[in-house]
């Protein structure tokens, strides 16, 4: 009995322990910024999108996403960072009721230079173009556009990072889902069982490439985010693994 009661304990002192960290900002000064939204209630248009996400519902992300201008955007390392967002200086549209949302950067809002304004996304701007439902849960939907006030928080995710494998034998592309913490990854180096590290190449938002053949090898991955943790997912992927499977880890940052 005591040591089942100590087992409780700990699980309750490790809940409310990510609890309290959850709500610890990555960076604690607030920034100033718009947000309109796009799709419908239901996240239609959300899905896939500039980061490498499929669809958001299965890979734990759901609505509360964003697609980021260019100047937040970073090429696509942004990609699964989480930022806290809030409706500020716009009382008539601002929803009194609510005070933030929490959203994960799961798209690209590409900039317009044909039109001579309204062009939200375009360098300088720091924009969040939101599902529908997280900006009707911080404004009126009628309001189209609205100023915010935004900064980063920690990721909050359940169950461990995960490895999406996809292309040929020759041209390995790995999308990383699911990362707690900073939530964004700035750098991956891969092993085969059979192999010595490698690099892989940044391909696009958080898809990631090697050209080395490792069929047939289980495969470990580490990985950095961009606050410089790192993390070994070691033989993640079994020996047998294949292209269009997703592998769990029991790890997270």
């Amino acid at each position: 009995m005591a040591r089942s009661h100590s087992l409780v304990t700990l699980t309750l002192f490790t809940i409310l322990f990510e609890n309290v960290m959850a709500r610890i900002p990555i960076d604690p000064r607030w920034y100033d910024g718009h947000a309109t939204f796009y799709g419908d209630m239901q996240g239609g248009e959300t899905m896939q999108g500039a980061c490498g996400y499929g669809n958001l519902f299965q890979q734990g992300y759901g609505l509360a996403t964003t697609a980021l201008s260019t100047a937040l955007f970073n090429e696509g390392y942004t990609c699964g960072a989480c930022f806290e967002i809030k409706c500020v200086n716009d009382p008539q549209w601002c929803r009194k009721d609510v005070n933030s949302i929490t959203v994960t950067a799961t798209n690209f809002c590409p900039p317009n230079y044909s039109k001579p304004d309204g062009n939200w996304c375009n360098p300088p701007q720091k924009h969040f173009d939101l599902s529908m439902k997280m900006f009707t849960s911080i404004a009126i939907y009628q309001a189209g556009i609205i100023p915010v006030q935004y900064r980063r928080v920690p990721c909050v995710k359940s169950g461990g990072v995960r490895f999406e494998l996809r292309g040929n034998p020759y041209f390995l592309m790995v999308l990383i889902y699911n990362v707690g913490n900073a939530g964004d990854v700035l750098r991956v180096k891969i092993k085969g069982s059979n192999t010595d590290w490698a690099p892989m190449t940044h391909n696009w938002g958080q898809v990631w490439h090697t050209g080395i053949n490792l069929v047939g090898q289980d495969l470990t991955f580490w990985v950095t985010t961009s606050d410089r943790k790192s993390l070994q997912f070691i033989s993640v992927a079994p020996s047998n693994w294949q292209f269009e499977q997703t592998y769990q880890s029991s790890l997270n940052f």
